[in-house]
């Protein structure tokens, strides 16, 4: 087995403001596991929550997991020695992804059928950043002119207050109006919990499908009080890294959003999916800055997953790599063996 990485800057089209921040561009790591001249490719997005901030940590503590020789070894067995050295989910998310890609081509099968699970289903949504009301006047068309998409997640929790996320939102309202579009919201933890009650209730009236994260991670203890009185379905995200992070508070969420950067990549992306399952909770999966890689990965299990927010390659410019495409509104991986993507030549060959 050959390993050996390539770190490639991402730039994105538009930059995403959310309210911890905002990001045009990146730079992650494409994870290349050779055997039998078989190819495997995963992907690594950086991130400071996650556990590893540039794309050197990143390389160091997958070099550190393959140095302690993880030849024929299984996949699960991978993840344990990692959980043991306590490498980064997002560091390890990578590898995962180019295991589970490497398994699947080694079986000639997609890696979709390799792990039992239909084609995704469900569209995708498109997102907008935290932006001024004109600014989605000009946002919204580019987004949804000749597009098959027809879901929106709009980004609130502005450091300039709810106010500003009203007059946001209204203007979302206003703009969609031309397009068949349904909404969703995200807060990223920018509400307070007294915030979140009125802005839930607010956006009740307001065609809005769910509320994501509508309260910071590390204050759960409030979803009680936000459950009780909701208006909408309430998903958590930072407050979900984990499938036993779900057994403290699946009684006062309606569902969960998983990422692969997050939880460490598709084997444990498996266990959230399956958990929430077992306490009757809805799905969602999301993602970071990521390439059609990583996306196509988490196309490949998204066939059980009752919302989709697999939408950050179609903000690049351009996509280094081949991989999931939109169809009909659905992001759906290229049908072959493994998840079905690559990194382009020129992005590694010098």
């Amino acid at each position: 087995m050959k390993i050996s990485f390539h770190k490639v800057l991402l730039k994105k089209r538009f930059p995403l403001e959310i309210s911890r921040g905002v990001n045009s561009e990146s730079y992650n790591v494409f994870i290349r596991i050779e055997e039998n001249k078989l190819v495997g490719w995963g992907e690594s997005a950086p991130g400071n929550s996650e556990g590893a901030s540039n794309t050197d940590e990143v390389i160091l503590q997958i070099q550190q997991l393959v140095d302690v020789n993880i030849q024929n070894k299984s996949i699960y067995e991978i993840e344990n020695i990692s959980r043991e050295m306590k490498i980064s989910p997002c560091a390890y998310a990578g590898l995962d992804i180019a295991l589970w890609d490497l398994k699947a081509k080694k079986a000639k099968m997609p890696l979709h059928k390799l792990l039992g699970l239909p084609l995704p289903r469900s569209q995708t949504s498109l997102t907008v950043g935290i932006m001024s009301p004109n600014s989605i006047k000009e946002r919204i068309p580019l987004l949804f002119e000749g597009s098959s998409a027809k879901f929106l997640k709009v980004k609130l929790g502005s450091n300039n207050g709810l106010e500003a996320d009203k007059a946001m939102y209204n203007q979302v309202l206003e703009s969609i109006k031309p397009y068949d579009i349904k909404l969703r919201v995200d807060a990223n933890g920018g509400w307070s919990t007294e915030e979140a009650k009125y802005m839930i209730d607010w956006l009740s009236k307001r065609k809005c499908d769910y509320v994501e994260q509508p309260i910071v991670e590390g204050n759960e203890e409030d979803l009680k009080t936000l459950y009780k009185s909701r208006s909408l379905p309430i998903f958590v995200d930072e407050s979900c890294r984990y499938s036993n992070d779900i057994i403290k508070y699946y009684e006062y969420v309606d569902g969960v959003n998983l990422k692969l950067m997050k939880c460490g990549g598709i084997t444990e992306g498996l266990r959230i999916l399956s958990t929430a399952k077992s306490f009757g909770l809805e799905s969602m999966i999301g993602c970071m800055s990521e390439s059609s890689i990583s996306i196509s990965a988490g196309a490949s299990i998204s066939g059980q997953i009752d919302h989709i927010d697999l939408d950050s390659h179609y903000n690049l410019k351009p996509d280094p790599a081949s991989g999931a495409s939109m169809i009909n509104g659905i992001t759906m991986p290229t049908i072959s063996h493994g998840h079905g993507a690559f990194l382009k030549e020129e992005q590694y060959v010098r």
